[in-house]
């Protein structure tokens, strides 16, 4: 990875040097949007609706962290971290997602990467923890997993998962903000 790495932090994969990873600019917004759409096009799970959610996200100025992966002019990665709320009221939780790979860029390490930076970043920020809603095996290799008693009503537990930043985790039901229901 290259010296303009978020956070100053090395990915866990070799990257192509040519990546770098920033944090998305207003001129990235279409971009994005776009770039989601045809990341979760192939994808049997998705609702089809996540550019509608980062968008809807950044309208309601909820993308806490919103980072990008660029190889030359081109936007090949993106992930967004927004606010989650716990039923116990306790703040300083976030959620990771969504996460998109434009096709072509995919099983490259930037995922990985972006997901890296992210972490890095909430660690600077003292976030206490974060919450993904996804692959268990995947995000299991960043450190998430589930614990007893943290869930997302109406969700497999599996693929519910989390991950502290040196604080306990509390007993609490975890919900997104309302833009992740956005539907154009």
């Amino acid at each position: 990875m290259t010296s303009n790495n978020i956070a100053g932090t090395q990915p866990q994969v070799a990257l192509n040097p040519d990546v770098i990873i920033r944090a998305e600019v207003a001129t990235d917004a279409d971009a994005i949007g776009l770039l989601t759409q045809l990341a979760f096009a192939p994808v049997v799970h998705s609702s089809g609706t996540e550019q509608f959610i980062v968008a809807a996200l950044r309208r309601a100025d909820r993308l806490a962290i919103s980072l990008v992966a660029t190889s030359g002019l081109e936007l090949i990665g993106h992930v967004a971290i927004s606010p989650v709320i716990l039923s116990t009221k306790e703040s300083g939780w976030y959620g990771l997602g969504p996460l998109s790979v434009h096709p072509r860029w995919q099983k490259q390490g930037v995922g990985s990467a972006l997901v890296h930076a992210a972490l890095a970043r909430m660690r600077e920020l003292q976030i206490k923890g974060c919450v993904v809603l996804g692959d268990p095996v995947y995000y299991a290799r960043f450190g998430f997993k589930t614990w007893p008693g943290f869930s997302l009503p109406d969700v497999p537990a599996e693929y519910f998962q989390a991950l502290t930043f040196g604080c306990d985790v509390p007993r609490a039901e975890v919900s997104y903000h309302a833009a992740f229901l956005a539907t154009e």
